[in-house]
């Protein structure tokens, strides 16, 4: 099994790239599962019910969230009608909508999990316990032939962490939140493609996706009343591609995938 995870996608300029790119993908490279997490695809604050249509018809198969899940009020009312959009599975109980999921595709049966972590992020379940109560019945290689994790998390450590601690229970560990690709694509040794963080997809010409004058402003301490608002130059697409094992569930290989805008392109071979 062939799976693309996408990162944050960050406004318009991130969703236009998704959209035009995908379909491409998904042929190219013979993709049975494309992953986008879409928590700052609405204006860089959230996510639609419209953008996740249009991140369906262009070839997406689960969109995936995080600290900023709930900034459009409107998917508050969405997100329970919706399977195919995650949220934080470690957030509180009572929340609408589900983090982790089990779906029928491409033959197969695909868990996708969602979590957020709790180093330098607003205080939620612990998402090393949260994922072993979803894990629970769940065998990789038997019950389901592939399973993917998105951490949405800020500290390197915490992330790095999840992935040991999943190390062969899972078929992927994948970083998202801090928008920016790390190069440590790898399989862990117990056969659990990870990648600190998969990037962003959206304008690298930019403070984290986010037009420069307003971070600028605040980091060199003046006092500017301005919501930071999207880049909108061109965007690079950034992810992972992983390639699994029907029977075990467990990687075979995994390599970052960067095409358009200002980062250098690169694709599997």
């Amino acid at each position: 099994m062939k799976s693309l995870f996408l990162g944050d996608v960050v406004g318009r300029a991130g969703r236009d790239v998704v959209i035009e790119n995908v379909p491409t993908l998904r042929e190219e490279l013979s993709l049975d599962l494309v992953v986008v997490n879409g928590e700052n695809a609405a204006g860089g604050f959230g996510i639609t019910a419209e953008i996740c249509k249009a991140f369906y018809a262009a070839g997406v198969d689960i969109v995936t969230g995080g600290n900023h899940s709930w900034d459009q009020q409107q998917v508050v009312g969405y997100i329970d009608s919706d399977t195919r959009l995650l949220r934080p599975l470690n957030i509180a109980p009572d929340a609408p909508g589900r983090g982790a999921q089990v779906y029928a595709l491409a033959g197969r049966q695909v868990m996708v999990i969602n979590l957020q972590g709790q180093v330098f992020m607003e205080p939620n379940d612990n998402p090393f316990r949260a994922v072993d109560r979803a894990l629970e019945g769940v065998r990789l290689g038997a019950t389901v032939q592939f399973i993917l994790v998105d951490f949405h998390a800020e500290a390197t450590s915490e992330k790095m962490a999840m992935g040991h601690f999943l190390d062969g229970r899972v078929s992927a560990v994948f970083g998202s939140h801090q928008q920016v690709p790390t190069a440590d694509a790898m399989v862990l040794s117990g056969g659990t493609a990870y990648q600190t963080d998969a990037g962003m997809c959206g304008d690298y010409d930019s403070v984290i996706g986010m037009d420069k004058a307003v971070p600028l402003n605040r980091f060199t301490g003046r006092v500017i009343k301005a919501r930071m608002t999207p880049a909108l130059g061109a965007a690079t697409l950034c992810g992972v591609v992983v390639e699994t094992d029907d029977t075990t569930g467990l990687a075979t290989a995994v390599a970052p995938v960067r095409i358009g805008g200002r980062l250098a392109p690169t694709m599997p071979s």
